[in-house]
Formats: structure tokens, C-alpha cells, sequence
């Protein structure tokens, strides 16, 4: 096949050889220079799985519509570089036996600068023309904020800017700030923000998901690609570097690709395109960070800028982290990823005073009736806080197995009690905050909506509803009252103010827990692995801590013996 081997074969060849060709000016003269490149492993693994797809299935390239779509990058003020090329002509030129394209999922995973909204901006416009054989092929490019879906829509309007006189463009597009539309086609592209309660009815052609990893659920994504499937040959095609969300959509959709690459699961109709350092070690020889971005060896004035910000990050690693993550698609995790060091935990493990009569505010927490319950009693004196804790574990559990931790001796130190039964009961926890109120002054309780849903009618029976009374009953939200309370926990730990007894269950609770990044270098917390380790516990005082103000404070607290239910 001709366009195999001018568009697919050049990538293919450079991935194995390791060693590329790039333009080089000397004395006025322009020379093809070859440079040695490095390739992280997933290329290599992409190189075995096309050349294998060509080999075993019949597959059928237009190489008529191959040529049309790359005559048009005529109007475009750059070249595809040959990764491009090639991601360009699987997504778009090969078909199956059938008609219906071979591979209509395209996922680019190259790390920032490597041109990926260039190559978008060439995709989106080739799919609106004639060329496509599709009328009404609309197209929409979806991303979280309007900035990032604007900027592919933007590339598209200067190059139709520019070519405004030219008599082919003005008789095929109409343009606006809002809007491109093929006249011939009918076609439009447009631009679509982080709303999925606006976007029902869409009947997209094509999507695109733009900086995938800023998306922190499945709503949006849900209602965007929901559309597909309304027009003949539908696409899919997702950009993204690495970024700070952990456990999104996007990390999903990374791991399938990595099990496609490896033979794990049938690729279903996805072309995984994934650049990265093979490990986070090989970042400090330049040589590597062609892995991650294909184009680097193209672009000699973004290589200096790799170097600068490289250096940036040698000289501070926390504040430079985004070097790894962005640039080298291989976050890294920070000191500040740890909840807090051992020394620090163990310091909080002196014995409890007696904290009989005084007043304290609750927090409580669970993932699953059937799993972990866990409810943390607060207290403060001047600046330092007391914490008891109880926690309950269904036996019916289907993490149990899992779980590493010895339950039956915390269960008889006092701090965890094992519940014989399918779920935990709700009365369960009002009866022991019944009787904790006979011991202390309750002021407020804190737990999170979905939470009070499950628990409510139970709280209301001894004096907390929300509805009623929100000054003694909070529902606390993760990006709002978790992160703004993450500084003074971390201080809290640093300057050993915590004291919460020889408890073994909630050290495990915190050792399970780290802080997960999110947008405006906040934090929130995260399990480390959320089968086999758990933080109830934790996130239990976590609560109680979005509420410590409504504690009131009295006299100084005697070191007395606790008092353990």
C-alpha cells in the first residue's frame, strides 16, 4: 500500500531504529541531519501491535482520501511530524472489510509542547471537507475549561483568518467566533465546557476530549461521547498530557491502553498512542526526554526550555514537580504526598487525659455499611487536640481477605468493634454517640452528604438535623472544607499537637492515606490502594477538623485515665 509506506512505514522505522532525520540550516542551506533519539517502551510495543493488525486482519487504506486530506495541509503554517502522520492516517484512512473504520479511537499521550493541539487542529478541519464523504459530520471539542477548548477551535480560525482572500476556502467555510461550518458539508465544528446539563441532544460526528486528565468524573465525558454513534464513522479522539487528577477518567483510560499495548484485552477499535519515560531515573539524561515527546527533536528552541525547566526542577523538587508530570508524562510523588511521617504519628500515641464532661464535636465516616464505619470524638485545649476513636467492621466484608491488618487485636484493645452481620446497623452509631453524649458535651457533628443520607434519620433521634439546625450539623465537601483544613492537619502532625492514645487501628488508618493533588495546588486525601487498605479512622478526624471551631473551649484539661467504650 502506497500510503502505508509514505505515512505509517516513517514512524514505524524511526521507533525501531532509534535515529531520526531533522532540517538543519548551514551556510543558507537546508540539510536533512540524522540524530540519535531514544523511544520509551509503549512505542515499541505500539510498532509490534500495527505491524501485527496489518499482518493478520484485511484492512483496506484509501489511499484517494489519503492524499486529499494531506494536500490540505497546504493552508496550514506546519508540516505533520511523522508521529502524526502516522496517528493521522490509522485514525482516519483505514477500514475494515466492512466500511467502518478500523481504528476510530485515537488516545495521544505525549507530554506538553509536543504539538497536540496542532495535529487536532489539522484532524478537525480535514473531517469537515468533502473529503470526508459525511454530510453533517459535526464536530465538538470538549474540554474543562473554555480556554483549553478554545485553543484547537482557534487554530482552525487563523488558518481560515489568513486565507480569507483565497477564493477555495471562502466558497467551502463560513466563520465565526463560535462556530466553522463546511457550506459543502454542512459540517460544523464547535467548542464545549465543562457543562454536561447543556449538552443533551448533540449529534457529534466526532469528539474530541481535550486535556482528558483535568476531568475529575464521568458526567461530562458520559454526555459528549453519548452522541457519538448518530452519524457514520464515528471518532473519538483524546489529548492529554499528565496532570494532577489521580484516579479520574483519564487514568482509565491510560491503563486500558496499557493492556491493549500489551496484549491483555482486544483493542476494540482504539489506537493507543503513548509517550513517557519508561521511569522517573532516566530524567536526568536529556537524551530520554524524546520519550515522552515525539516531537522535541523537531523543535530545538522547546528542547532549551525542557533544559531550563529541567533545572528548575533539580534545584526544587516539589515546586518543579510538574515537569515530571506534564512534560515527562511520569508524576512523581512529593514529600508532601505522605500524611505524615512516622515519627510524627507515633508521637501522637501518648495516653489520653480524661476528657470526661468536656466538649468535643464528632466526625464520621464509611464507604460502605458493609465495609468500615468509623466515628472520631474531638476535643481541644489551647492548642492542642484529643481525639477518640471507634471504629466497626462488617465481617461479611468483601475486602476481608484482603485486608493484612490484625482486626481482632484492635478489637481488643477497645478501638474496633466486629460486626457479625450482612451491614452494619445505623442504629449502631447512634446508640454509641447516645451514650458518648452521656460522657461528653457533643457541640456538632460532621459528615459528608451521601453519608447523612444513609445515617440521618438515626442522627435526627438524638438531636442532629441538618435541616433544623446546620450550626450543630455540617456536610463537609472534599474541595471546599477538606481542602482548606489538609494545611492544618499537616501542621498539626509537624508540631505534634495531636493526641489520640495507644490506638494501633488509627496509625493503619493514616499509614493507608495521602494527599492527592488537585486544581490551585491544593490537596485533598486519597487511599493509597483502596481494597486491601483503608481510612476510615482518618477521614473520621478529617471531618471532625472542618468543624474544630465549633468546639467550646473551657479550662485546662487534667492527665487523667481515659475512658475507652
Amino acid at each position: 500500500m502506497t500510503s502505508y509506506k509514505k505515512y505509517i512505514q516513517p514512524y514505524l522505522d524511526i521507533i525501531k531504529s532509534e535515529e531520526c532525520f531533522v532540517e538543519k540550516k548551514v551556510n543558507e542551506k537546508i540539510i536533512q541531519e540524522k540524530i540519535q533519539i531514544t523511544v520509551c517502551e509503549e512505542q515499541k510495543l505500539l510498532a509490534e501491535y500495527v505491524e501485527y493488525i496489518f499482518a493478520t486482519e484485511k484492512l483496506h487504506f484509501n489511499e484517494e482520501q489519503t492524499e486529499k486530506y494531506f494536500s490540505y495541509q497546504k493552508y496550514f503554517p506546519y508540516k505533520l511530524f511523522p508521529w502524526e502522520a502516522f496517528c493521522f492516517a490509522l485514525h482516519n484512512c483505514v477500514y475494515q472489510s466492512d466500511g467502518s473504520l478500523r481504528w476510530p479511537e485515537l488516545v495521544i499521550y505525549v507530554g506538553r509542547g509536543s504539538g497536540k493541539n496542532g495535529f487536532l487542529a489539522f484532524e478537525d478541519f480535514c473531517l469537515l471537507t468533502p473529503a470526508n464523504g459525511i454530510k453533517n459530520y459535526d464536530i465538538d471539542i470538549c474540554a474543562t475549561s473554555e480556554e483549553q477548548a478554545k485553543r484547537t477551535f482557534d487554530d482552525i480560525y487563523e488558518v481560515l483568518e489568513t486565507h480569507k482572500y483565497n477564493v477555495a476556502i471562502v466558497k467551502n467555510f463560513k466563520w465565526t467566533q463560535t462556530y466553522i461550518k463546511n457550506k459543502i458539508t454542512n459540517s460544523v465544528l464547535k467548542y464545549r465546557t465543562n457543562n454536561a446539563k447543556t449538552k443533551d441532544g448533540l449529534r457529534s460526528g466526532k469528539v474530541d476530549l481535550d486535556e482528558e486528565h483535568a476531568y475529575e468524573n464521568w458526567d461530562n465525558i458520559e454526555v459528549f461521547t453519548g452522541a457519538l454513534g448518530k452519524k457514520e464513522q464515528p471518532r473519538l479522539t483524546h489529548l492529554s498530557s499528565n496532570g494532577n487528577v489521580r484516579g479520574g477518567p483519564f487514568d482509565i483510560t491510560l491503563d486500558r491502553c496499557q493492556r491493549i499495548l500489551r496484549r491483555e484485552i482486544p483493542d476494540n477499535g482504539t489506537l493507543p498512542f503513548v509517550c513517557k519515560l519508561n521511569n522517573k531515573e532516566l530524567v536526568d539524561d536529556p537524551k530520554n526526554w524524546y520519550m515522552a515527546n515525539p516531537s522535541l527533536q523537531y523543535m530545538p528552541h522547546l528542547l532549551k526550555e525542557y533544559h531550563r525547566e529541567y533545572n528548575n526542577f533539580i534545584e526544587n523538587v516539589d515546586v518543579g514537580g510538574q515537569f515530571m508530570s506534564k512534560r515527562m508524562n511520569c508524576p512523581t510523588e512529593l514529600k508532601e504526598t505522605k500524611v505524615a511521617s512516622k515519627e510524627d504519628i507515633m508521637a501522637c500515641c501518648n495516653a489520653l487525659p480524661s476528657l470526661r464532661g468536656k466538649h468535643c464535636v464528632v466526625g464520621i465516616d464509611f464507604t460502605k455499611t458493609s465495609d468500615f464505619m468509623s466515628v472520631v470524638l474531638l476535643f481541644k485545649e489551647k492548642k492542642r487536640y484529643y481525639a477518640i476513636h471507634h471504629s466497626w467492621f462488617c465481617s461479611n466484608s468483601l475486602d476481608k481477605r484482603r485486608i493484612k491488618f490484625p482486626l481482632k487485636k484492635a478489637e481488643a484493645d477497645g478501638y474496633l468493634t466486629i460486626i457479625d452481620d450482612v451491614e452494619i446497623k445505623r442504629e449502631i452509631i447512634s446508640d454509641y454517640l447516645l451514650k458518648m453524649m452521656s460522657l461528653y458535651h457533643i457541640d456538632a457533628i460532621a459528615i459528608d452528604s451521601y453519608r447523612y443520607s444513609l445515617l440521618s434519620d438515626e442522627l435526627k433521634k438524638i438531636g442532629f438535623d441538618f435541616n433544623l439546625d446546620k450550626e450543630r450539623t455540617k456536610l463537609t465537601r472534599p474541595q471546599s472544607d477538606i481542602a482548606k483544613v489538609v494545611p492544618m492537619i499537616n501542621s498539626i502532625f509537624l508540631s505534634k499537637l495531636l493526641t489520640f492514645g495507644d490506638d494501633m487501628l488509627m496509625r493503619w488508618f493514616i499509614n493507608n492515606t495521602k494527599l492527592v493533588p488537585q486544581k490551585n495546588n491544593n490537596f485533598i486525601y486519597g487511599k493509597i490502594e483502596p481494597k486491601s487498605r483503608k481510612n476510615d479512622g482518618f477521614m473520621a478526624f478529617v471531618a471532625a477538623m472542618c468543624i474544630e471551631e465549633r468546639i467550646v473551649e473551657e479550662y485546662e484539661i487534667e492527665d487523667l485515665d481515659p475512658v475507652i467504650w
